[in-house]
């Protein structure tokens, strides 16, 4: 197992030992007495210190001009897990000369106090992992030491069992590992990764992120076994690529199924105790403890595939580590009822634990709330498509804290106000800039993506835009999209 060096470089080895220098004459001593050995030279350390590490640890994030709705994705900075996906994994960097809507931006400015965010979006990887079984193995095998004589406690009668009251982390964990599943999703041409889920029901389904099963779409193959090492074959029955949740069903599932508890996301603080269970790097069944970050992060991610689209959240921050392989796993809070569904990670660019190429934890984890998945993968079991809410404008992506504005055109030359839409039946015109969906500050056109997403078709809410200087506010009633084209 390897560790990474903590930000200094290694000196490089000398390729021959040093050589002491020449001892001058010297005085003649006295002979050694009897029993006294002599001294030998220490030779003198090797001079010089290595040279410091080219380049620095920041890269210019890139921007998004005017999109059409829904957006194209965000490109992943290299300070968002920049070198993952070596091999065809998920959550690699995206590549830029398949999406020519990017544009370098500024990298942040030192004290600017927003830590990294784009126009206060974060573009962050998802975490599924490609490569973690393979490491799994690897920390197995190195950690197999037949010749060990370590001294284990005794287990006779007299030594009392350890009991673990309700509540703490160990109590939670022991109930909530066997409604966990690590999920194995490989394509036809045999790329795929490791991603996590959990029981939603006692029918056999399993809520996880779209972009874990992603490679089992087109005819490929799909698995998910238990902590007990009971494996099922699975099949997906819905995804929803903008929300980053599908549904799976297990093939002959068992009777016994227990369905994780549900809470409820919007009662969630800051400040929070959380729980995420995962297979991160491969490695199943995996509980990390963390609190509740922040709520309603702006988050924009992708599976860094040259096909696929952003997806949006106004996600649960959370410093449990979650790793590549955490993608879909529950973030449970201290009772272990679900609150959200574990789906990206802020990396620093790094060639990851174990040389996987993939980026690990740094703290920055987001979660997608499940009141939302639980709407999402509601629908999907009932009818296999996702269905998002919308105003019926598209809106400009480029880098900016004034608000989402409302594009001139739409995507192959549409209108950028739908007609007959909400935008357009409340008034809203190309130019206009939204700056507020209820009490919500939006500061970007993903931020107000992510947050109209938070609601349902049918629900009404409240616009605030500026146009010609002025402020307006109006009430309009959210339209419907049915699937993720």
């Amino acid at each position: 197992m390897s560790t990474e060096n903590e930000g200094n470089p290694v000196p490089p080895a000398p390729s021959t030992p040093p050589v002491p220098p020449a001892t001058p004459a010297a005085s003649p001593q006295p002979a050694a007495s009897e029993g006294d050995a002599p001294t030998a030279p220490i030779p003198p350390a090797p001079q010089g210190t290595p040279a410091p590490a080219a380049g620095g640890p920041y890269a210019a994030a890139p921007q998004a001009p005017e999109g059409a709705w829904p957006p194209p994705p965000p490109a992943t900075p290299s300070y968002a897990d920049a070198g993952a996906g070596a091999g065809g994994g998920w959550g690699s960097p995206y590549d830029q000369q398949h999406h020519p809507y990017q544009q370098p931006q500024p990298a942040p400015k030192k004290g600017s106090g927003r830590g990294g965010l784009i126009a206060a979006v974060l573009v962050a990887a998802l975490v599924a992992g490609g490569a973690g079984g393979g490491l799994g193995y690897t920390l197995a095998k190195n950690n197999d030491d037949s010749g060990s004589t370590t001294v284990s406690a005794s287990t006779d009668s007299g030594v009392t069992q350890v009991k673990r009251a309700a509540g703490t982390v160990a109590a939670v964990a022991n109930k909530s590992l066997p409604s966990t599943v690590t999920i194995e999703a490989e394509s036809t041409n045999g790329d795929g990764g490791t991603g996590t889920g959990f029981v939603f029901d006692t029918q056999g389904h399993i809520v996880t992120n779209n972009h874990v099963v992603a490679d089992a779409l087109d005819g490929g193959k799909l698995t998910a076994t238990f902590p007990d090492g009971k494996k099922y074959d699975a099949e997906v029955v819905g995804h929803a690529q903008g929300y980053d949740v599908a549904v799976i069903k297990l093939k002959n599932p068992p009777s016994d199924l227990k369905p994780l508890p549900l809470g409820d996301s919007d009662k969630v603080a800051v400040g929070d105790e959380t729980i995420a269970i995962g297979a991160p790097f491969g490695l199943s069944n995996t509980v990390t403890t963390g609190i509740i970050s922040a709520k309603n992060r702006p988050v924009a991610s992708s599976d860094g595939s040259a096909s696929s689209k952003a997806s949006y959240m106004s996600a649960l921050q959370t410093d449990a580590s979650i790793n590549p392989g955490n993608s879909g796993g529950p973030l449970l809070d201290a009772s272990g009822a679900v609150i959200g569904i574990n789906s990206a990670i802020q990396s620093a660019s790094s060639g990851g634990l174990g040389s996987t190429g993939q980026s690990g934890s740094i703290g920055l984890g987001f979660a997608i709330p499940i009141n939302q998945a639980k709407y999402v993968a509601q629908q999907l079991i009932k009818t296999g498509k996702p269905v998002y809410a919308k105003i019926g404008a598209s809106v400009s992506l480029e880098d900016s804290s004034n608000g989402a504005q409302i594009t001139d055109s739409g995507s192959g030359g549409s209108a950028a106000v739908e007609s007959g839409g909400p935008a357009a039946k409340a008034g809203l015109k190309p130019g206009d800039v939204i700056t507020k969906l209820d009490d919500s500050v939006i500061d970007s056109g993903p931020t107000l993506i992510g947050e109209i997403w938070t609601h349902k078709p049918g629900d009404k809410v409240e616009i605030t835009y500026k146009r010609g200087g002025s402020e307006h506010t109006v009430t309009l009633t959210l339209g419907s999209r049915v699937g993720d084209n």
